[in-house]
């Protein structure tokens, strides 16, 4: 019989969302007239934008034709969509890069669990918490996580609760870690870091040789322009980060994938014998030999997402989806809830009432009012109590979804 990894183990029984599908799935079933509006997995609603429609069809046309087939393609990405992405969402911002810095990929979720094989097996992860559950289960896996303690928590990960306190940002830690993963506009909390936040953080890992693993997948949907978009706004950082960007809740590609890895070229760690290697050279071995490519189609519908049309058309998206986390703020608030996010992300992060566990307060939300979102509990020890929604649905849901929660908590 074949040996496995053990510490695969060590995860919790089961991954978040197929735990809430089960549950949903089991409602409906004995519930079968219910209409359940699901405002739980952040999965986009509205169609591609129809430059980036435009963009594709013409690219499949073009590998149509012999002159203008193409096959295997560059594994880092096409130079018109590295071109692309340094100049609108860096040099806009005073950010310099090179293309070799910049690694194509099929999502954020794929990059942010295949960088921790860069990372040494005894590494120190450390992670907000609640988190997106990628960053710990990856981990987990790899062997740094050890088996889930009583409370919650993997005793070899450094956990950093993100609380009301803190307005759900962090302060670096006091004890040594070697990795720690950073999120802003934050999934789940919906908080934002501000450049002095980022820049405490950035000082910090310079001053400790650490790394920051840093999470931009939802930097369009910050409305407040001062806010950083890219911690490499912040003097330092290209030396002590790297960054996750995701073309998925930007414009719409969580059916079609892309997404990039930033590892600048001036990023270095150490072998077990002290000696430095370039994290960029190794980033680059790892990705040209697992991976072949996002394909030519799709990396022409993303170089799109920048065109004046696609800027314009993605951004209307994003506006409309702000509505309505607008919508459900205002009403959650208005039903007497205590909420948070939901204005420079599309998620908002509820306390659940008189600190009721989190999956009795899915159970009772999807009972009495057949909405779903996502339990706390399901992004860590510190989400307990907690709830997430999620503002990615249709206009009539949302305000559907507004007027059950009003009749649910005017009940009682």
């Amino acid at each position: 019989m074949t040996r496995v990894n053990d510490s695969y183990q060590h995860l919790k029984a089961g991954y978040l969302f197929p735990e809430i599908g089960r549950r949903v799935r089991a409602f409906s079933e004995q519930h079968p007239a219910a209409t359940v509006i699901r405002l739980g997995i952040g999965d986009v609603t509205e169609p591609l934008a129809p430059a980036i429609v435009a963009a594709m069809r013409a690219a499949v046309d073009e590998l149509g034709q012999r002159e203008t087939f193409r096959g295997y393609g560059p594994e880092q990405g096409y130079d018109f969509l590295l071109d692309a992405i340094r100049e609108h969402d860096y040099a806009a911002r005073g950010v310099t890069l090179g293309r070799d810095e910049i690694f194509v990929s099929d999502g954020g979720k794929c990059d942010g669990g295949n960088l921790q094989e860069l990372f040494a097996p005894d590494a120190k992860i450390a992670v907000t918490d609640p988190v997106y559950p990628v960053y710990v289960d990856s981990n987990v896996m790899a062997g740094r996580g050890g088996p889930v303690g009583p409370d919650g928590r993997h005793p070899g990960l450094l956990y950093l609760p993100a609380t009301a306190e803190n307005r759900f940002v962090p302060a670096p830690p006091t004890e040594h870690a070697d990795v720690v993963y950073l999120c802003s506009p934050n999934n789940p909390t919906g908080a934002v870091a501000t450049h002095a936040q980022l820049a405490a953080w950035v000082a910090w890992a310079r001053a400790n040789d650490a790394l920051l693993v840093f999470d931009a997948a939802y930097e369009a949907y910050l409305t407040d322009p001062s806010l950083p978009r890219s911690i490499y706004e912040i003097p330092g950082a290209t030396e002590c980060a790297v960054e996750l960007r995701s073309f998925s809740k930007r414009a719409g590609f969580t059916g079609v994938r892309c997404a990039f890895l930033v590892v600048p070229r001036g990023l270095v760690g150490r072998t077990s014998l002290g000696q430095q290697v370039s994290l960029n050279a190794m980033w680059a071995r790892r990705h040209t030999t697992k991976f072949n490519g996002a394909s030519y189609v799709v990396q022409r519908g993303a170089a799109a997402v920048y065109t004046p049309e696609g800027k314009a058309e993605t951004r209307a998206q994003i506006d409309f989806y702000m509505e309505n986390a607008r919508l459900l703020r205002e009403g959650l608030a208005a039903s007497g809830l205590a909420v948070f996010g939901g204005e420079h992300a599309p998620y908002l992060w509820i306390a659940t009432p008189g600190g009721a566990p989190s999956w009795d307060f899915f159970d009772r939300l999807l009972a009495e009012a057949h909405l779903v979102g996502t339990p706390g509990a399901g992004f860590g020890p510190s989400g307990e109590g907690y709830f997430r929604l999620s503002a990615f649905n249709s206009r009539a849901n949302v305000e559907e979804a507004v007027r059950r929660l009003a009749r649910m908590f005017a009940a009682r």
